[in-house]
């Protein structure tokens, strides 16, 4: 066998191995909808009061119940046909067996103009079935609104829908054409491309595999974040290695290229995706199941990256050689802006750094302005969405928080003053204990079930105060053991842990990946220094985020798990960047010196990282095509934070401060770097 055989062969068996034996798991991409569970109240800790309260009152149900509230509007009074009509629509719905149990009847509203009946549906049924029930709720003469937690679980899975083809093709594409403009190739961008799908292939099955278990929980947003954090770290990574293998081609054939290629970047892709992971990972401290699954969920798809770029990408590279280039002519390309980036930098080395870090202090001024202690479920969405519109309709005739009242369980021998006690909380519209056909309070366990109506819409933030305030009147009542439940107060406990998560996660995420960076380059003082700069770089993001959701986008507010998000993927993709700029300088310092190695290590990676932090930012930007205020807020967070990372704080400041500290950023190794 010759040696070209030697050679070609094993590679493409790594080529055939990823194509037979991955691509066929594309599949799994569209499945990943089957396994998802957007309801959020299994998202909270079983330590959790509403929690509490959901499995106790399974008792006092015969099933477990999520309400749709359907409201029947005119703008004249309605009359006793109408009135007739909407109950026989009623008894229509549940002779088909759309509820769980019994409907109420049509209530009139005080002005006459409206009617309101709550559909207690099934809470174990993944797509409820409101366009069937707006179907066989229509009255002629009458306009139709369904809204309730039902409704407004139908109208998320409707946003979250086809997300697996809309989302993958935009990202897919936005950084095919990114590629071809920076990069002036043909082949390199599909390569690259390929590459990514594959990542992601593989990652989709081991996901579907483990959720259809039960291991994780997988929601739209987590699965559209897996998406994007695949294709930009496969396409980040990859961009890496191809610049350094196009670097090694200037002076060796292709198989001798490919191999320093791979060996020398094999550390920094390495320790990025191992870095980018653990500080994933640390969401798994999260109370929250849905924030504890998306650390494992997005930890294995970058993984999944790492494991495509370092087989299947060099084989590829390898077997087309300088093709992959074409029609560029030169592998050497200059350089320039890098030349005299570097040039500004020895010259002034603690003007440039102060200045940009006095910038970017100037900018984190404003993150306190940041609104993130939560939004309500009506502006969740960028337009009014139907629940949303049947929401106002109610909230027009009736008290906004009917059909989805707060749930009170007390003891038997407290039920009626505890009842009174929730009446005279202010925001409680009623408050009356549930009772069978005779009159008589249901006693479940030593239990009673009191219903709240509240005055405030159920996902308002007047609501989330009653809920807090009920709590606070109900709790000290001697012998009654309260607990406060429901939709509203799900949504309150979910604020808490998503506080709480943000003071234990982020010094944890923070001490996590300065020991990875301490361990990775050998030193003491430059992981200090660089997760000072990813810090500031996240504080400086927060400020301008605040001023455009306020001022440009006009939105109401942020979801407390917005910071945290932002920050996990800000700071760990923002070390990244920290990483192939400073292995590649500690590979120039310990030849060169350590000023003279910041200097060419800033030339050799500065492309790559201004190409690399481009591609991730538009491919997060992506996530914006969601009609979701959540994901269009994270969306911008990251590619903003992302962008500042690669073009000012990994060009400007931390080449400038290290420049300046010399040998001692190396410290305690600085006698081995001279200055």
């Amino acid at each position: 066998m010759s040696k070209k055989i030697r050679l070609w062969l094993p590679l493409a068996l790594v080529l055939l191995v990823w194509i037979v034996g991955v691509g066929p798991l594309g599949q799994f991409t569209g499945k990943l909808g089957e396994v998802q569970s957007n309801d959020s109240s299994t998202f909270l800790p079983t330590t959790a009061e509403s929690t509490r309260v959901a499995e106790l009152r399974k008792g006092f149900e015969d099933r477990s119940t999520t309400p749709a509230v359907l409201v029947w509007e005119s703008e004249g009074e309605i009359g006793e046909d109408a009135e007739k009509r909407a109950a026989a629509a009623i008894q229509r719905i549940q002779q088909e067996g759309l509820t769980a149990e019994t409907p109420s009847p049509p209530i009139r509203s005080e002005d006459g103009r409206a009617l309101e009946a709550v559909l207690p549906l099934p809470a174990d049924v993944d797509d409820p079935p409101i366009d069937r029930i707006r179907e066989l709720a229509a009255v002629p003469g009458l306009d139709l609104y369904v809204t309730g937690s039902a409704a407004v679980g139908a109208d998320l899975s409707a946003a979250f829908a086809g997300i697996d083809g809309l989302l993958l093709m935009v990202a897919l594409g936005v950084v095919l054409v990114i590629l071809l403009l920076v990069y002036r190739s043909v082949l390199l961008p599909l390569v690259v491309i390929v590459t990514a799908v594959l990542a992601l292939a593989l990652a989709s099955a081991l996901v579907y595999f483990l959720a259809d278990r039960g291991t994780l929980t997988l929601d739209g947003q987590t699965q559209g974040i897996m998406f994007i954090l695949v294709v930009g770290a496969a396409t980040d990574y990859a961009l890496l290695l191809a610049v350094r293998y196009r670097e090694e081609l200037v002076e060796a054939d292709r198989w001798e290229a490919i191999k320093h290629a791979w060996r020398r970047s094999l550390a920094p892709i390495s320790a990025s995706a191992f870095t980018v992971a653990a500080g994933l990972l640390t969401l798994m401290l999260s109370d929250l199941n849905s924030n504890r699954s998306l650390g494992p969920v997005a930890a294995i798809g970058v993984g999944c990256a790492l494991v495509a770029v370092l087989t299947f990408l060099p084989a590829a590279l390898a077997l087309l050689g300088r093709a992959a280039y074409w029609p560029s002519r030169r592998l050497d390309r200059g350089h320039k802006v890098w030349d005299k980036l570097a040039g500004v930098i020895s010259r002034r080395p603690r003007r440039t750094w102060v200045l940009t870090a006095l910038a970017l202090c100037a900018l984190a001024a404003f993150a306190p302005t940041l609104k993130a202690d939560g939004i309500a479920q009506s502006d969740v969405f960028l337009e009014k969405t139907p629940s949303v519109e049947g929401q106002d309709a109610l909230r027009r005739h009736f008290p906004a928080g009917s059909g989805n009242p707060v749930i009170i369980l007390a003891k038997a021998d407290a039920l009626q003053p505890t009842a009174q006690a929730a009446q005279a909380v202010e925001g409680v519209s009623s408050a009356r204990p549930m009772a069978d056909d005779s009159g008589m309070p249901v006693i479940v366990d030593g239990r009673g079930m009191i219903q709240a109506t509240l005055a405030s819409s159920p996902d308002s933030d007047e609501a989330i105060d009653t809920v807090a305030a009920l709590r606070e009147a109900l709790h000290p009542l001697p012998g009654a053991d309260a607990l406060v439940g429901g939709y509203t107060a799900s949504q309150y406990d979910t604020r808490l842990t998503a506080e709480r998560d943000r003071t234990v996660i982020i010094p944890v995420a923070l001490l996590v990946i300065v020991v990875i960076l301490g361990l990775l380059l050998r030193a003491m003082t430059a992981p200090i220094v660089l997760i000072l700069t990813v810090v500031l770089s996240f504080a400086a993001t927060l400020g301008v985020s605040a001023l455009v959701f306020d001022h440009v986008f006009g939105f109401a507010g942020s979801d407390p798990s917005v910071p945290l998000f932002g920050f996990v993927f800000l700071v760990a993709l923002g070390v990244d960047y920290n990483i192939f700029l400073m292995t590649r300088v500690r590979e120039e310092a310990l030849q060169h010196g350590a000023r003279e190695g910041v200097l060419k290590g800033l030339v050799a990676t500065g492309g790559v990282i201004t190409s690399a932090g481009v591609v991730l930012a538009a491919t997060f930007g992506a996530l914006a095509v969601l009609p979701l205020v959540f994901l269009v807020q994270l969306a911008f967070i990251v590619a903003f934070g992302v962008l500042l990372d690669a073009l000012v704080v990994r060009s400007l400041l931390v080449p400038a401060l290290a420049y300046d500290l010399g040998a001692k950023m190396w410290w305690p190794t600085r006698r081995k770097i001279r200055p």
